[in-house]
């Protein structure tokens, strides 16, 4: 294979950021390419391919614009770069880094990471009702949260309603003590501290007590019809088809739904149907209605986290295929 070698230029200011501590990130890239990077004094070359030295510098320049933009490069922005690179795709790290949210508490910016979260955001601003679907750390609830804290602050509506089915995950607590309300809060636990987290423990009690948001456990939507309101329905993939009905059946008129889940993570009784995916089959075709299916590309916690979730899906793929090659069998020995 014929081997080439490109010159460029990386400021001294972005060098670290680029490259990672102790050039790990540098190393990602070497190994992704099969490609050599000699990086001295403010200039680096690449030494390999001609296919691997273009997808390389791609991804440097895409690394150099974002932090240019002031942004910390993460590993995770790597990786994604990284597999950016193999698809045919035209959009950039850039591209999603330019659409900004809000800012947390403690001022960093919240933007979408990934190409499927982009999709999630901007279903949310167009879809009266949106389901994001996908494996844990995909940002499902955070975005959901930063989306609604938006629409609240620039009075798009009028409160924030956040609910979760309160189902046990996989184990039995027993009795919990305190009145109600300290009864469910465990379950509504990760809501509270993305709400804390974007928009501060001080301003999240104040609109609390004055009504403005409320958490509460899905059993107390029914009755209500919810107008003006960015609702949240966190972990429906615990939901029965009743349950589900009954929710979607509370909006009312100047209000937009998030709908969130990961149907490989159900905490349902054996052999019970999912409320997510009986809804996700009946409201397939309804126009304002978006469904955006994350997968573990779209992964933005630590980079394990992505490996465990692609180690499980490869596994639940086995399994699935041995299923239905023993169902096969059975019925082949029946007849």
């Amino acid at each position: 294979m014929n081997s080439s070698e490109l010159i460029f230029e990386i400021p001294f200011e972005h060098e670290q950021n680029i490259f990672g501590e102790f050039d790990s990130y540098l190393r990602k890239v070497e190994n992704a390419f099969h490609v050599s990077v000699i990086a001295r004094d403010g200039k680096c070359k690449i030494l390999g391919n001609p296919s691997g030295i273009d997808k390389a510098m791609t991804v440097f320049n895409q690394l150099l614009e974002l932090s240019e933009r002031n942004n910390r490069i993460t590993e995770q922005n790597v990786d994604y770069a990284i597999s950016l690179s193999f698809t045919e795709n035209e959009s950039s790290l850039c591209d999603i880094d330019k659409d900004l949210i809000c800012h947390a508490i403690n001022g960093r910016p919240i933007k979408p990471k990934t190409l499927g979260q982009k999709e999630y955001v901007d279903l949310i601003r167009d879809k009266m009702i949106t389901f994001g679907i996908g494996p844990a750390g995909t940002g499902k609830t955070y975005l959901a949260m930063a989306m609604a804290i938006t629409a609240f602050k620039n009075k798009e509506v009028e409160r924030i309603i956040l609910t979760r089915p309160a189902i046990e995950a996989g184990e039995k607590l027993g009795f919990l003590p305190g009145d109600l309300q300290s009864k469910v809060d465990p379950y509504l636990r990760p809501l509270y501290d993305a709400l804390y987290n974007i928009m501060g423990a001080d301003t999240f009690m104040k609109n609390m007590e004055r009504g403005l948001i409320e958490v509460a456990p899905l059993a107390y939507m029914r009755g209500r019809t919810l107008d003006n309101a960015f609702i949240i329905l966190d972990e429906a993939q615990n939901t029965t088809p009743a349950q589900m009905k009954m929710f979607l059946t509370r909006i009312g008129f100047s209000s937009k739904v998030v709908v969130t889940g990961d149907n490989s993570q159900k905490d349902l009784p054996p052999r019970a149907t999912s409320g997510l995916d009986v809804a996700l089959k009946v409201l397939n075709n309804i126009e304002d209605i978006g469904v955006c299916r994350l997968t573990s590309l779209d992964v933005v916690r630590h980079p394990l986290v992505q490996k465990i979730v692609r180690a499980y899906e490869e596994y639940e793929k086995k399994q699935q295929i041995k299923s239905t090659k023993a169902s096969a069998y059975k019925k082949r020995r029946k007849n």
